[in-house]
């Protein structure tokens, strides 16, 4: 069985929300939520969140701020480079999972003023993805995950619903969303030997 030759950085889960009020506007609710099982700051978990419900504005919620740092610095700011801002304040959260993977998924953040909870329904298919470090250009880390479409997406702030909603497309001729929900991930690093895994993994 082949290995990939680069170095694994994290291993963990990424399931992220991008709502819009219409077919490619500009998205009105970005959510990106990590539970992280392995990297160099150790476990734990965060959601970088902005919305109507925030003025527009990065909200961070944690339990690991040593980790939350470590990830805006490398795989989360290479993603959203608006997310490099060390200056952000990290509130300390609690973090619960509940559902059916097979059905739908709720993650619930819990801080001391607020409750937020991400669902993901109407799930399809999953697709395995595999990228190597700089295929993508400007991507320097390559990813091995699982994702499984969601017809269906819900954030609620303190119970109040965020607007938009996620929005139907197609990849390589199979259904799939503007917000799919990765099932775990982990990645190398160009130039570094590791192992790879089917759980979402960044190198």
């Amino acid at each position: 069985m082949p290995t990939d030759p680069h170095r694994v950085v994290l291993t963990g889960e990424n399931p992220f929300i991008r709502l819009s009020p219409s077919d490619g506007a500009e998205e009105s609710c970005v959510a990106s939520f990590w539970r992280i099982l392995f990297c160099p700051a150790g476990p734990g978990h965060v959601l970088y969140y902005r919305s109507e419900m925030t003025d527009g504005q990065w909200r961070i919620y944690s339990d690991n701020i040593t980790m939350t740092r470590w990830l805006q610095d490398t795989v989360q700011g290479m993603l959203d480079a608006s997310l490099k801002d060390t200056s952000i304040p990290v509130i300390d959260a609690a973090f619960s999972k509940s559902g059916d993977p097979a059905y739908f998924w709720t993650e619930t953040i819990m801080s001391a003023e607020e409750e937020i909870t991400m669902t993901w329904h109407d799930l399809g298919d999953p697709l395995l993805v595999h990228t190597m470090p700089d295929e993508i250009p400007g991507r320097d880390y390559g990813v091995c995950t699982v994702l499984i479409p969601a017809a269906g997406t819900r954030l609620t702030h303190n119970g109040v619903q965020t607007a938009g909603q996620s929005w139907p497309r197609e990849r390589d001729g199979r259904p799939f969303s503007t917000t799919p929900w990765p099932s775990p991930k982990a990645g190398p690093r160009r130039g570094r030997a590791a192992p790879r895994g089917i759980s979402p993994q960044w190198a």
